[in-house]
């Protein structure tokens, strides 16, 4: 953080208890706007502001309140043009005094995020940067980036295709099996002229026996 940033955001505790709590507005001016978006890695940042109040709870614990507002432009995810996103969220943030961190090997996402360990000053222009950073869309997406978004899939299923799929098909298609009753009657007239051919050999063998007869 530079020194152009505000400091009259960052708020003493002790202090804050003996005046029963404390409202607040933050209106970033230019120099920390450039700032947070290039933090952000935001293409600008504009109209942001951060209202609420801390108030004590309980004996020793406090709780933030407050509304966000801000206009931000980023990259469009798909075409890397500009996507301006108009921001408005509530912010929570509760300071416990006896608060444990979980160890390192059973660290999980707590149930309650809006739970964080008493400081001994709060910084609103953290929780601010923060509470943007949080509330940013992932994977902002101009207009008419979905068109573009469609057509790169199909393309990307078109060439995962095999140029041959229909000859691939093809190939696997099962071989025509033989009619069994087809089959049968083939054999059957193979054995039926079987027996003709060989009378027709036997009778040329019987005429030439009667001429050698008649000669002798």
């Amino acid at each position: 953080m530079s020194n152009a940033s505000p400091r009259t955001d960052l708020l003493a505790l002790a202090e804050l208890r003996r005046a029963g709590g404390k409202t607040f507005a933050l209106t970033p001016d230019a120099d920390a706007l450039r700032e947070i978006a290039d933090d952000l890695e935001l293409r600008a940042l504009r109209k942001l502001r951060f209202t609420g109040k801390i108030m004590p709870e309980g004996k020793s614990d406090w709780r933030l309140e407050g509304q966000l507002g801000a206009t931000v432009t980023q990259a469009c995810s798909v075409s890397l043009a500009d996507v301006v996103t108009r921001i408005d969220t509530d912010v929570l943030r509760r300071y416990i005094a006896d608060f444990t961190a979980p160890e390192a090997e059973e660290a999980e996402m707590p149930e309650d995020d809006s739970i964080e360990p008493l400081p001994a000053k709060i910084d609103l222009y953290a929780v601010m940067t923060e509470a943007l950073a949080l509330a940013l869309p992932d994977y902002p997406r101009a207009p008419d980036a979905a068109t573009e978004d469609d057509a790169a899939d199909l393309v990307h299923i078109y060439s995962a295709s095999p140029p041959n799929a229909g000859l691939v098909e093809a190939e696997v298609e099962p071989p025509q099996t033989a009619n069994p009753l087809s089959a049968l009657q083939e054999l059957r007239d193979k054995l039926v002229q079987s027996p003709a051919d060989s009378g027709d050999a036997g009778a040329s063998k019987n005429t030439g026996s009667p001429a050698k007869n008649s000669d002798k």
